[in-house]
This record gives structure tokens, C-alpha cells and sequence, in this order.
């Protein structure tokens, strides 16, 4: 017999066995799926579903029909997305004959029908598809899944609903579709679903970018506001004005035209628009590394000197250069957070305002509307931070789309004055304010305030902000996401289907599931519930409920 220490000793360690194989056991088994609720993001518009399990062939094989079937882009998103599908499986079939599970898969052959063969990717694109997924009735083996759209994005879109419709099973070791079949038929609620991203704070390696942009596919947002440039630094090659990326902040962080085409190029390949930014007059010190003469002096360098035509010779060669890289129609102006101390402080600017009888303001009017009309000669819709619609509504080009950030309240304003308005209302849509909780982000609403259904019309979308003060290679994922999947969910889905009382019973569980899906995707979305945006979890357990 043990001496009684001893014996005690044991007697302590099994108990401790025990309640820790407990604690294993109801930990493993404690979270399921609410099967009541829909495990897709962005939500679409119209589904039914049934309560069939269908298996899919690692085969699966492309068929397309309609004038834009044989796009490349149609092509390549459906090897792209094959690889997603089936990342578990080898290609070939895996089913036991021997133990009665069936070697005959449910679908087989994904059918898309294009009828258009446009690959213009502008403003407005109809994004819009159908999605049918079905066990063929009668004699046929094969099964069906079609998707069909009248553009190639629109097919991209169905595509990326598909590849979420289809789950893993470790125990057969095959890719099924569950709740079928599937009838869905999608659209967004808004043209423009954005996010933006800020190279000037941090410089972000091409990569990087891309794979944010791969990112913003999974959440159908569509458009990539790209703030290449800023008072910190002038990353961007201008081939007409060589020493502007002098003040890249080193000569290893710079991107080439080559770059940005290509980040152009890889971004319409999953129907995302590229929306550049030069932001005038302000938050332009970093010009004046290689140009000193567009600082009103050495010692107070900004705004851009609005005395010099030189400044608006400079502006024009910017954009001509960057009108050759960036075909969308709008392009970004800026004219936030304009300063005028430095206008008002140096002689030279101070007589030329004296003598045109011209206040500082009247001069901030004055750089921005001829920065409007230099884009508009180009051939570009001008966006302004809503700074310029606050200060001078009625001067502003008719054709100037406002964008929000200050707070609630502007879009209504500016609809109102007939223009167009984007939303990024700061207090929920800033990404770089890390205390803003997810459901914030989900619930708020780019109509809030506008009654009027022609008004209504006039707001484009919105677009979450990722600044970059705080945020670069190491940590802009987790920033990013999964916080912007509510805004994307915001932005696509009816305004009913969002607008559920309870979203902690019926929203954050699908959200989970989604950052879920996106980590298995290779994106470093952050726990959703987190107190602070970006950290990591407080302690062990399951993606799906952190």
C-alpha cells in the first residue's frame, strides 16, 4: 500500500485527468451551426434552398455559352476559384466503393451562360447573376450548376456565391453542397463598394496589395481607392516630373508605372475598379522633395503654392501620366484638411491674393475647381473630400461626386444640391479607429436621412478607409478584416435583410463563419469580437465563436 502522500498524490492527478478530458469533450462539442441562418456573405438578394446534400466532382469541369463564354477572365476565375473549392482534395476521386458510398458525383460540369462579351469594368457595371444547383432528375448522371449573367463580373460574382456554397467533409474527404438545391438570383444594392487603402503612410509591398484585392473579391466589394500619395511620402514613378518619388521614403519603396498597371491589370480580373488619389492642396508636403518650388516657402510647405502656374502644369502631368494606368471613370482630388496659414503667412502668395482681391478661401476655391477642370479635361469624373461641398456647394463642377467622412448628416446635404455622394461616415467606416465595434460598422446606412428615392439614387455606395498611420505589412489584414465584410454586407444586400432587429442572433454568427472562411483562404482576418480591432484572441477555442 502507497504511503498516504502519496497515494493522495495520484488520487489528485486522476482527478485533474478527468476533469480536463471533460473539459475536452464538451469544448469539442460545444459549438454547431444555427442551420436556420445563411452561411453566405455578402447575403444575396433572392435564394430558396432544400434540404439535399450533393457531392462534387474534383473534376469539375467548365462549360459556357452566350457571347462572353470564352472570356479570360471568365476562364481564369474559375481555375482560381477551383483551387479554393477543392484545396483538401487531389483531383481525383476519393469515395470507398467497398463501404456503398456513392463513386457517381452529384455535379459535375459547371455551366455559365454570358451574354455579353464587354469587359469594360466602369462605374455601374452589371454585376447582377442567377445561381441554380440542382440533382439532374431522369437517367442523367451528370449533375447541374449554372450560373448565369450578362457580364463576365457579374459571372465572377455567382462564382464566388458558388465556391461559398461549397464545404469540405473530413469524413468522406469530399467537397458537398449542402441545403440543395439552390436558386439564387443576386445584385448589389449599390455601384460603388469600396476600400481604401493608404501606400503613403506605409508603403505596402505590390504583393500585399494583391492580396487585399483578392480579399475584396470574397466579399464582392468592387472598387480599390487607392491613396497612393500623401505628406509623408511620394511613393509613385511620374515619368514627365522624375523627381517627385524623391521623396518615396527610401529608394526600395516606390512603385513603377509597370506596378500600378499591373495592380490595374490583376484588379479587373476580379472586377475590382482601381479609384486613384492626388489629394490637393493639402497633405502635399512630400512634392517639394524634388520640386521645391511648389512649397509656398522652405519653412512652411504646404498648401501647394496656388500663386505658381507651374503647381497646375505639375497637377496636369500627373494626371495625364496616371490617366495612361488608371480607365476608371472617377478619379480622386482630394481637397481635404486645406490649412491656408502658409497663403496667408508668405509675401509672395499674400500679394498675389491682395492682388486678385482674393481671401485665403477664396483661393482654396480657387485650387480646387482648377483641379477639377484639369480631371474633367482628361476625361475624369472628379471625387472631393466633403470639405469643398461644406465650404463652397455652389461653385463646385455639377459633375463632382462628394465623398463623406466628417460624420452623419452630408449625403442627405449634398443629394439634395443634385450631386452624388459616397459614405464613409468616420465614426463607424474609419478602419484605423480600432475601437469601433463590428456591429457598428454593419448598421451603419449610406441612406440614412434620404427619403426621396430620386435622391436616394444619388448616393453611389460607400467605402470603408484603411489609413495607414498604424498600419503596414505586419498588421493591415487584421485591420481590415473582418470588419469590412459588415460594410461589404452593408453595401450589397437589401436594406431589409440587414436591418433585422437582433443582428447578434442573425448576423454575427454568419460573420464568424465568414472570417472563418476568409482565414482558411489565407487572409489574416482578426477575432470578431474582439474589443480592439486587429488583436489577437484572448485564449484558446474555436474561430467560430471569437
Amino acid at each position: 500500500m502507497l504511503p498516504f502522500s502519496q497515494n493522495s498524490h495520484y488520487k489528485l492527478r486522476f482527478l485533474v485527468l478527468v476533469l480536463w478530458v471533460s473539459h475536452l469533450v464538451d469544448s469539442k462539442s460545444g459549438f454547431e451551426l444555427d442551420e436556420s441562418l445563411t452561411y453566405l456573405w455578402p447575403l444575396p438578394s433572392e435564394f430558396t434552398s432544400g434540404n439535399q446534400t450533393l457531392t462534387v466532382d474534383p473534376t469539375l469541369s467548365f462549360s459556357a455559352l452566350g457571347k462572353g463564354g470564352n472570356s479570360k477572365i471568365l476562364i481564369e476565375g474559375f481555375e482560381r476559384y477551383k483551387k479554393i473549392i477543392f484545396k483538401h482534395v487531389s483531383g481525383i476521386s476519393l469515395f470507398d466503393k467497398s463501404r456503398g458510398i456513392r463513386s457517381v458525383y452529384d455535379i459535375s460540369e459547371l455551366r455559365f451562360i454570358v451574354n455579353s462579351d464587354s469587359e469594360e469594368l466602369q462605374l455601374g457595371v452589371d454585376e447582377s447573376y442567377t445561381l441554380f444547383v440542382a440533382k439532374k432528375d431522369g437517367k442523367s448522371i451528370v449533375g447541374e450548376a449554372t450560373i448565369e449573367a450578362n457580364t463576365v463580373y457579374g459571372a465572377l460574382r455567382g462564382l464566388e456565391t458558388f465556391s461559398q456554397l461549397c464545404a469540405f467533409d473530413y469524413e468522406t474527404k469530399s467537397v458537398q453542397i449542402y441545403k440543395a438545391p439552390w436558386y439564387i438570383k443576386d445584385k448589389p444594392r449599390f455601384a460603388f463598394r469600396g476600400l481604401m487603402l493608404d501606400t503613403s503612410r506605409h508603403y505596402l509591398p505590390i504583393d500585399v496589395i494583391k492580396q487585399i484585392i483578392e480579399s475584396m473579391s470574397y466579399a464582392k466589394l468592387n472598387v480599390l481607392h487607392w491613396h497612393i500619395i500623401d505628406e509623408e511620402s511620394f511613393p509613385l514613378e511620374v515619368p514627365s516630373y522624375p523627381k517627385l518619388w524623391n521623396a518615396a521614403y527610401t529608394k526600395w519603396e516606390r512603385y513603377t508605372i509597370e506596378d500600378a498597371s499591373e495592380i490595374v491589370s490583376f484588379a479587373k480580373m476580379r472586377g475590382i475598379h482601381i479609384m486613384a488619389e492626388v489629394d490637393v492642396p493639402g497633405h502635399a508636403e512630400s512634392w517639394g522633395a524634388g520640386y521645391p518650388d511648389l512649397w509656398p516657402s522652405s519653412t512652411c510647405r504646404e498648401p501647394l503654392d496656388v500663386s505658381k502656374s507651374f503647381t497646375f502644369d505639375l497637377i496636369s502631368g500627373i494626371l495625364s501620366e496616371m490617366r495612361k494606368i488608371f480607365p476608371f471613370e472617377l478619379f480622386h482630388l482630394g481637397g481635404d484638411e486645406v490649412h491656408t496659414d502658409c497663403w496667408t503667412s508668405t509675401p509672395h502668395i499674400k500679394q498675389w491674393l491682395n492682388d486678385r482681391n482674393m481671401t485665403a478661401k477664396d483661393a482654396y476655391q480657387y485650387f480646387v475647381l482648377k483641379a477639377q477642370e484639369i480631371a474633367i479635361s482628361k476625361n475624369w469624373t472628379p471625387v472631393n473630400w466633403e470639405e469643398t461641398f461644406n465650404s463652397f456647394p455652389s461653385k463646385l463642377n455639377p459633375r463632382t461626386i462628394v465623398h463623406n467622412w466628417l460624420g452623419p448628416g452630408v449625403c442627405p446635404k449634398a443629394v439634395a444640391k443634385g450631386f452624388r455622394c459616397i459614405f464613409s461616415n468616420q465614426g463607424a467606416w474609419y478602419l484605423d479607429h480600432l475601437d469601433v465595434p463590428w456591429n457598428e460598422v454593419y448598421s451603419a446606412e449610406p441612406l440614412e436621412g434620404i427619403n426621396n428615392v430620386s435622391e436616394q439614387n444619388l448616393v453611389l455606395g460607400g467605402e470603408v478607409c484603411m489609413w495607414g498611420e498604424t498600419a503596414d505589412t505586419s498588421d493591415v489584414q487584421q485591420t481590415i478584416w473582418p470588419r469590412a465584410a459588415a460594410a461589404a454586407e452593408r453595401l450589397w444586400s437589401k436594406r431589409e435583410a440587414v436591418s433585422a432587429r437582433n443582428i447578434t442572433l442573425t448576423i454575427l454568427p454568419r460573420l464568424h463563419y465568414f472570417r472563418c472562411l476568409l482565414n482558411r483562404r489565407g487572409v489574416q482576418a482578426a477575432p470578431v469580437t474582439n474589443k480592439y480591432a486587429r488583436q489577437p484572441p484572448i485564449g484558446a477555442g474555436s474561430c467560430y465563436e471569437q
